[in-house]
């Protein structure tokens, strides 16, 4: 197929499909059907659903030409150029499309008689200021006019990732949103909803992407290209698929609401989704070396991918106008508990439920898993080129991943918004005892020696790892004084400022913390235990007394929280009626006391350090440099 017609063909088989699959389903789901009362009118009601189809669509070619321009594309060339470009005009109508959702929205919300006085505007100001939905439609576009601007000026590799990072967070606001439309507060919901609308955006959006920039696209390097988003959809496939299944269970209740208007275009999205995986296979074992040869057969497929993507994202356009079975049965929050976490209060917690208690959270499920696999991958890898890896670092990764897995989404997970005291345990969990496994499996290791090196001078992981690893900042970042003061710190400033109430009331305040914790601790045990001869040398003395203080302001944070008589985020702990275990406040002394095994842990940590440090030799650093790759041997 012709570069230009393809150019032209693809975007518009999209665009016509996912016109024809919204209108469908909103005439399937009476998603546009008039109101009994207080109706907004028929261009509101057939305005909207349009307007976020071009939020879907746009959104996409934002992100995901970004992602695969960064993945896949050498900084400063033309075809760089030119995805940046796609994604700075994406973002531009990324952002009209947002401020009219938004407008449409208050519209549709409160029916006001639209006029230029001061009371219409009055009304406008607070529904974005003082509603939850409308902030998330005005952060939307305030952030993608951001994106509009940089995506145009910069042409950095640092500055895009900037960039890229930034595109990625206007997603989040309109993710939070639940296919009818409202604000999904449950934490399930939420999470399905982001991972699902960002992994759908860098599959659409890198495929679209191919169709724009292949005629500029060099035919020596478009094969590298293919693979590298066949790589990156194959991820986007398994997520987009994993995190819908989730969302459709908190959508669906039973088998027979999959008859009705919801359940019909649900199952018209999942077969759409289907077909484009079994597309992607078939293209990634067969065709894409056909492509970079000027087979046009590759390229036939790619526009039916798009029709099927175009399909998919008008059913989810009209999937938010449609209200889900689970959402039209009412449900009666009798209790504290149910008021505030949207969750009846668990059962007490007795010692089979450290075994059973088990409430996923969808965002650690996935990397958990995708962590295990890719590290045994790299494993395997090493082994085929007869390098050895050493059994206890493959031992203490899979530990970290089952340990963090069951912090996160085991009975940690179900009661620490109920307990104070299981809520330290995983604070304790978090920032010390899994960061020591993670650094004990040498994942950057393994990866800069396992992954195969790029000679077109693209970026890809192991290019970003090996510049990570020579950047001036990191010796800031590793230095134990400041990561000892980093994790003092968090310690303190996590449980008395309002970071620790974030958590406990918003899903993404706690995925937040869970992930600062997991930093900051690898951070800290990475710049005591030394992988790398770029490390900063630090005298003995200086280490054992930043540790010996360390540990007195752990302990003091512990002793502090055993005996504080008032309670921490009362409101919440306070308030939540349970009637079995101890009190809220026997429970934070219990929390306290947990506390203490961080300063036990860091005395214990302190020994060894200063055992390791007089008797190791200087480590090998990590390759600096492609040609040290086949020869350089595993630490």
């Amino acid at each position: 197929m012709n570069s230009a017609v393809l150019r032209v063909t693809g975007p518009t088989i999209l665009v016509l499909a996912a016109v024809i699959a919204v209108a469908i389903g909103l005439m399937i789901g009476g998603g546009a059907a008039p109101r009994f009362s207080n109706d907004p009118g028929t261009l509101v009601r057939w305005g909207l659903p349009f307007a976020k189809l071009l939020v879907n669509l746009c959104g996409a070619v934002m992100v995901g030409t970004l992602v695969l321009a960064l993945y896949g594309l050498k900084a400063g060339t033309k075809p760089f150029n030119l995805a940046l470009n796609v994604a700075s005009a994406g973002a531009a109508v990324l952002t009209v499309a947002s401020g009219t959702v938004a407008f449409l929205t208050f519209l549709s919300s409160f029916n006001p008689e639209v006029n230029l006085g001061a009371e219409f505007g009055a009304q406008l100001g607070r529904f974005l200021l003082d509603t939850e939905l409308g902030r998330a439609w005005l952060i939307t576009t305030v952030l993608a006019a951001g994106v509009t601007l940089l995506a145009f000026a910069v042409r950095g590799q640092g500055p895009v990732i900037i960039t890229t990072i930034l595109a990625l967070i206007t997603l989040v606001p309109m993710a939070t949103q639940g296919h009818s439309g409202e604000l999904a507060n449950h934490d399930a919901a939420v999470m399905s909803l982001i991972l699902h609308v960002i992994s759908a955006a860098v599959w659409l959006g890198g495929l679209t992407m191919l169709v724009i920039v292949r005629p500029v696209v060099p035919q020596t390097s478009l094969a590298d290209l293919l693979n590298r988003y066949s790589t990156l959809a194959l991820v986007a496939f398994i997520v987009v698929a994993v995190s819908g299944y989730a969302r459709a269970l908190t959508a669906i209740g039973r088998w027979e609401d999959l008859t009705s208007p919801y359940g019909l275009m649900l199952l018209a999205k999942i077969f759409a989704l289907l077909l484009m995986g079994a597309l992607g296979a078939l293209y990634r074992r067969r065709l894409i070396a056909k492509a970079a040869s000027g087979g046009g057969a590759f390229w036939v497929f790619v526009c039916v991918e798009l029709a099927f993507m175009g399909i998919a994202s008008g059913a989810a356009a009209a999937l938010a106008r449609t209200a889900a079975p689970a959402d039209t049965e009412t449900v009666i929050q009798t209790t504290a508990a149910e008021i505030l976490n949207e969750a009846p209060l668990p059962p007490e917690l007795t010692l089979g439920q450290w075994f059973t208690a088990w409430n996923p959270d969808l965002l650690w499920v996935l990397l958990t898993a995708f962590g295990v696999f890719f590290y045994i991958a790299g494993v395997r890898r090493m082994r085929r080129r007869e390098m050895s890896w050493p059994v206890r670092r493959t031992v203490s990764w899979i530990a970290a991943m089952g340990l963090l897995l069951w912090v996160t989404s085991g009975p940690i997970a179900v009661y620490d918004d109920y307990l104070m005291s299981v809520r330290l345990l995983s604070l304790c969990l978090l920032i010390l005892a899994i960061p020591l496994l993670l650094v004990g499996g040498a994942p950057l290791t393994l990866a800069v020696n396992a992954i195969h090196p790029r000679n077109d001078d693209t970026q890809g992981i192991r290019e970003w790892l090996l510049q990570v690893a020579q950047s001036p900042v990191k010796r800031l970042a590793l230095h134990p004084v400041f990561t000892a003061a980093l994790f003092a710190g968090s310690l303190w400033l996590i449980h008395y400022t309002g970071l620790l109430r974030w958590s406990l009331y918003d899903q993404l305040g706690y995925e937040w913390l869970v992930t600062h914790l997991l930093v900051v601790g690898c951070l800290f045990v990475t710049s005591l235990f030394r992988v790398g001869g770029s490390m900063p040398r630090v005298p003995n003395r200086w280490i054992l007394g930043t540790l010996i203080v360390l540990t007195l302001t752990s302990t003091l944070f512990a002793v502090i929280s055993m005996t504080r008589s008032d309670l921490m985020v009362s409101e919440w702990f306070g308030a939540m009626g349970r009637t079995w275990g101890l009190t809220p406040l026997q429970d934070q002394f219990l929390g306290g006391t947990i506390a203490l095994s961080i300063g036990a842990t860091l005395a214990i940590v302190t020994i060894a350090v200063i055992i390791r440090r007089n008797q190791s030799p200087t480590p090998t650093p990590i390759p600096a440099s492609h040609e040290s790759y086949e020869r350089t041997p595993t630490q």
